[in-house]
């Protein structure tokens, strides 16, 4: 029997299966190409038949399923990278995966016939001399794919190999140490950069958070950094938007010892609440990481650190704040992340602190 609802019928077959049908645009009854396991399935089913309704893009499904029946990877990975929901540079990454790694593949391949052996035998022939592009890779084909099984154009995801989308990391992170950071500072050439990377080892800010800090975004007094915006370079194009994830929109307090330099700095070389902290030689531009480079690398160098990366810095960071007991929770709020995982992966055992916990343990007894 087939159930009431707002949109659309769900009825209950012999064989237990679920069929869901909806009334058109056009006025005719339509059902599903196919029955579903779970009403949910079928309920998921007319919700994205409404969606194209009211987007204006229906057209009846069956007429869909002989246009989708030969339809090509290629075709829809297309058209799902220029439906998503994205940020430019994520965008940027998706299609140098697709262009360089996926397409060679599987780009005239019909969905319908990708088997999983394929995609094993695409996914070794990538080779393992790029883990993290691998995964990245990987990753991708199996989301495109999962919106394919979600669009009713394939049954199941062919992809489905264990532990590939995740990569070992390749540059094991050594964050620097205080005397290695006091002598990278030290060989920065001027106040711009020195500050520039106080802020990103010590407040754990990003190179593209920092580049769109603005006098606005500083309250001195109190000592607080606003995060709200952060810029990107891609495709050639210089672009300023919301942080990296909802949790990059956040309040990072500087530590105290920091604030002489930062007040002294925002006097000297800031004009106006909206100029740039930290510009380029115009005064005015981004500055571009090439800029930074120059005079970082000769400054790592003089540390005994050639093997820092600028973003090394920011662990650095996390890996100061939890030596002060900070929580995982603490940290993900300081370094603007979503997830325990990601935070997770800036956590490492500060230098001397199990020595700093076996003292505090002994003055338990020494109380009692």
């Amino acid at each position: 029997m087939a159930k009431k609802r707002g949109f659309g019928q769900i009825l209950r077959l012999p064989s237990k299966r679920y069929r869901a049908r909806y009334t058109g645009p056009d006025t005719q009854l339509h059902n599903a190409p196919s029955t579903f396991e779970t009403r949910e399935d079928a309920e998921a089913w007319l919700t994205d038949e409404r969606r194209l309704i009211a987007a204006g893009t229906w057209a009846p499904p069956a007429h869909r399923t002989k246009t989708i029946e030969h339809r090509t990877f290629g075709d829809y990975a297309t058209d799902w990278l220029t439906a998503r929901p994205i940020k430019p540079r994520t965008r940027s990454h998706y299609a140098m995966l697709l262009d360089k790694l996926i397409l060679p593949g599987f780009e005239s391949s019909p969905l319908k016939t990708i088997t999983p052996d394929q995609v094993r035998a695409w996914h070794t022939r990538l080779g393992d001399s790029t883990p993290t592009l691998r995964a990245h890779a990987y990753s991708l084909l199996r989301a495109i794919l999962t919106d394919a099984v979600h669009d009713g154009i394939i049954p199941a995801n062919p992809a489905h190999i264990r532990g590939a989308g995740n990569a070992k990391r390749v540059h094991k992170i050594k964050p620097a140490s205080l005397a290695e950071l006091g002598v990278l500072v030290g060989a920065m050439p001027d106040a711009k950069y020195q500050l520039m990377t106080l802020l990103a080892a010590w407040c754990g800010l990003r190179f593209g958070e920092l580049t769109e800090l603005r006098r606005s975004d500083i309250d001195a007094k109190n000592g607080v950094i606003h995060v709200r915006r952060g810029v990107v370079r891609t495709d050639g194009e210089v672009i300023v938007g919301t942080p990296k994830s909802a949790a990059g929109h956040r309040d990072v307090n500087i530590p105290p010892h920091l604030l002489p330099a930062v007040r002294d700095y925002l006097k000297a070389n800031v004009n106006g609440r909206d100029g740039l902290l930290f510009p380029a030689a115009d005064g005015v531009s981004h500055l571009a990481p090439s800029s930074l480079y120059r005079v970082f690398y000769p400054a790592r160098k003089k540390a005994g650190r050639p093997d820092l990366r600028w973003h090394d810095l920011r662990h650095t960071g996390a890996v100061l704040a939890a030596a002060t007991g900070a929580s995982l929770a603490e940290l993900m709020g300081r370094l603007g992340h979503s997830t325990p995982g990601a935070a997770l992966r800036y956590q490492h055992a500060a230098q001397g602190r199990d020595a700093e916990i076996a003292r505090r343990l002994s003055q338990l007894v020494e109380v009692n």
